[in-house]
């Protein structure tokens, strides 16, 4: 099955994470199939700390991919951050 999680990468208390689909029998870390964001929890100030690209998640998910729980929660929280820009 193709899920789409978080792949670590980034230093020693400096993580930073690769938004990925990969077959969920491969390593967190290892062989992916495509990288469709990235998300990086210790972003300051100007530094852009999250980007998806909603058209390649929609790709994977009507082709049966699922989302890890963590994956949900930041396309459901850049979904509603892009959505009242695109209204303005």
């Amino acid at each position: 099955m193709v899920v789409i999680r978080l792949s670590r990468g980034g230093s020693k208390k400096r993580p930073f994470y690769s938004i990925v689909a990969a077959d969920s029998r491969n390593r967190r870390d290892g062989r992916f199939l495509e990288r469709v964001g990235f998300y990086n929890p210790v972003a300051s100030g100007s530094e852009e700390g999250l980007r998806i690209a909603f058209d390649r998640v929609e790709h994977w998910t009507s082709h049966g991919a699922q989302l890890s729980p963590t994956v949900a929660r930041l396309v459901k929280q850049a979904k509603s951050k892009a959505t009242p820009a695109a209204a303005a």
